[in-house]
């Protein structure tokens, strides 16, 4: 999953230089007043999304695979403490109480 991330955040700092170089050469438009890094940020968000969606697709399954496997153990560790704490309820109950002394 972390591994996933970083590249994630890799092809996002890519495209960030790349907007930046552009926006600088004057290809693409500088934004409004102080508006420029956001406008560099928000396109650097836009056009690494589907980049990151194309050539990570393996890392994403991969990714997936391990996020529903920590799932699913934690789901069994759930059962398992579940199952635990009825039979000890049952022996609890199946358990008689102790005779009370009785105040004459």
């Amino acid at each position: 999953m972390l591994r996933y991330t970083l590249m994630r955040l890799g092809i996002f700092a890519g495209c960030l230089l790349v907007v930046w170089g552009l926006v600088y050469a004057g290809v693409f438009p500088r934004g409004f007043g102080d508006s420029n890094p956001l406008w560099m940020l928000l396109l650097s968000l836009v056009l690494s999304a589907p980049i990151s969606f194309v050539v990570l697709r393996k890392e994403r399954d991969r990714a997936s695979v391990q996020v529903s496997q920590r799932v699913e153990r934690m789901k069994a560790n759930i059962e398992a403490n579940r199952s635990q704490e009825d039979e000890v309820a049952e022996a609890a109950e199946e358990t008689p109480a102790p005779a009370q002394g009785q105040a004459s």
